[in-house]
C-alpha cells in the first residue's frame, strides 16, 4: 500500500515537472521574440534617421541641379519631405505594417514589389552558398581535428588559413576567368529566372555560389575544428572510446550535438558577412539581386528604396539570429530545464 501510494503521488510530480519545463521553454521563446521585435524597431528608426540625415536634397536630385528653387520646394511639399521627422517615420512604419513600403522617387513603382523581385536572387545565392560552405566545412574541419597531430591535419589547417585571406570578389573574378572565359564550363555573368529555364538558372548560379562559399567554408572550418577538438577532450567521448566505440561513430553519436552549438552560433554571426559578400558577388557576376538594387538606389539617391532594402536585409539577419537562439533549445537540453 505504501509503495502504491508513492507511485501514485509521483505521477502528478512528473507531469508537473514536464509542464514546468514546457512553461520555461515558452517563456524563453517569448523573451527572444520580444528582443527580436525590439531590435527590429530600433533598427528601423536608425535606418530612417541615417537615410534622412544624409547630405543633399532628394527633390533637387530628381529635378536636376539647375532646377528652379520654387519647383524644388513644391516637389518637397508634394513628397512630404518638409514634414516633421517622427511624422514621416510613423507613416513609413505604418505602411510597413500594412505591406506598403512606399513608392520609389525615381521609378514611381512600389518598393515592396521591386524588392520582392530581387529578393529571390539574393536568397538563392546566400542559401546555396551557406549550404555548400557547411558541406565543405563540417567534414574538412572534423578531419583537421582528428588528424591535428598528423601532416594531413596541418595541411588542411593551412589551406583553410589561405582561404581566409582570399576576398570574395577576387575569388569571383578568378572563377569568371578560369571557368567562364577560359574553360567556358559555366556562364560568366547574367541571370536566368528559374521559371524560364531551370538548367540555365542553375548554371548561372554555380560560379557565384562557389565563389561566396569558398570564403565562408574557410571561416567555418576553423570553428568546426576547434569545436571538434574540444569534444575530443571531454570525458563522455573518452568513455565511449574506452568501451569500444570507433573514432568516427563515437564522435557522431556523442559529440556532434555538442560541437554543433558553437557552429550554429558562428552561422548566425556569419550571415551578415555573407550578405555583404553577396552584394559584392552580385556586382562581379551581374546578378539582379538586392545588392544591385541597393547600390543603384544609393547612387540615384532614391531614399525610399534604400530604406526598404536595408530594412529587409536587417530583418533577414535578425530573423536568422532569432532562429539560432531557438535552435539552442533543441540542441542543448540544459536550456530546457527549469532551475
Amino acid at each position: 500500500m505504501a509503495g502504491s501510494g508513492t507511485a501514485t503521488g509521483s505521477a502528478p510530480a512528473v507531469r508537473g515537472g514536464t509542464a514546468s519545463r514546457r512553461g520555461g521553454v515558452l517563456v524563453r521563446i517569448l523573451i527572444r521574440l520580444g528582443v527580436f521585435l525590439a531590435s527590429l524597431l530600433v533598427a528601423s528608426l536608425i535606418i530612417f534617421w541615417v537615410c534622412n540625415a544624409l547630405p543633399g536634397n532628394v527633390a533637387q536630385a530628381m529635378l536636376g541641379q539647375s532646377a528652379d528653387p520654387a519647383a524644388v520646394r513644391a516637389l518637397e511639399e508634394q513628397l512630404g519631405l518638409n514634414r516633421p521627422f517622427f511624422v514621416r517615420y510613423g507613416e513609413w512604419i505604418g505602411g510597413m505594417l500594412t505591406g506598403d513600403m512606399g513608392t520609389s522617387y525615381l521609378t514611381h513603382q512600389q518598393v515592396g514589389v521591386q524588392i520582392a523581385e530581387k529578393f529571390g536572387v539574393t536568397a538563392w545565392l546566400v542559401g546555396f552558398a551557406m549550404v555548400l560552405a557547411l558541406l565543405i566545412a563540417v567534414p574538412v574541419g572534423t578531419f583537421a581535428a582528428l588528424r591535428r597531430r598528423h601532416w594531413a591535419g596541418f595541411v588542411t589547417s593551412g589551406l583553410s588559413q589561405l582561404g581566409l585571406a582570399i576576398p570574395a570578389f577576387w575569388a569571383g573574378i578568378m572563377a569568371v576567368w578560369l571557368f567562364g572565359v577560359w574553360l567556358r564550363w559555366f556562364p560568366a555573368n547574367g541571370y536566368v529566372p528559374l521559371t524560364e529555364d531551370p538548367a540555365q538558372w542553375l548554371a548561372h548560379l554555380v560560379l557565384p555560389v562557389c565563389s561566396l562559399a569558398l570564403v565562408q567554408s574557410a571561416v567555418l572550418v576553423r570553428y568546426v575544428r576547434s569545436a571538434t577538438i574540444e569534444v575530443l577532450s571531454e570525458d563522455y567521448y573518452r568513455t565511449a572510446r574506452a568501451v569500444g566505440w570507433r573514432e568516427i561513430p563515437a564522435l557522431l553519436r556523442h559529440g556532434l550535438r555538442n560541437a554543433s552549438l558553437s557552429v550554429v552560433t558562428v552561422l548566425g554571426l556569419q550571415l551578415t558577412t555573407l550578405l555583404v559578400g553577396a552584394i559584392v558577388i552580385e556586382q562581379v557576376f551581374a546578378l539582379p539581386g538586392l545588392g544591385s538594387l541597393l547600390l543603384q538606389a544609393v547612387a540615384q539617391r532614391d531614399l525610399v528604396m534604400v530604406q526598404g532594402t536595408v530594412l529587409v536585409l536587417v530583418l533577414a539577419v535578425l530573423l536568422v539570429n532569432f532562429l539560432v537562439d531557438l535552435s539552442y533549445l533543441l540542441l542543448d537540453p540544459r536550456l530546457r530545464e527549469r532551475r
